[in-house]
């Protein structure tokens, strides 16, 4: 049975901002993204223990397509996403956020 996801508030914000990005480059690409987000959302909820350990306890999944990836823990009922982390940024942003969770 798939795992529910929980994202954090800083998730959902890493989301919203990708999204926002997205739509003002070209229309419809915000959605695109979005759909990949949640083709990726939907891999680690069914078998998250795939998915290789990057950082600390933390889980990665690369999206397809775009230049981000998801980084998680799970448990036996529960996917918790931590960070849809742009791969370009400065690795201290995710070593920050991740560690102050």
């Amino acid at each position: 049975m798939p795992r529910r996801i929980i994202l954090s508030p800083e998730a959902k914000a890493d989301a919203q901002d990708a999204y926002n990005w997205y739509e003002e480059q070209d229309r419809g690409l915000g959605d695109e993204f979005l759909r990949c987000l949640e083709s990726a959302f939907d891999k680690i909820a069914k078998n998250p223990q795939q998915y290789p350990v990057r950082f600390d306890d933390f889980r990665r999944i690369l999206l397809r397509r775009f230049p981000y990836a998801v980084y998680f823990e799970y448990d036996d009922i529960s996917v918790y996403i931590y960070y849809v982390f742009h791969c370009s940024q400065n690795p201290a942003k995710l070593s920050k956020r991740l560690r102050g969770s």
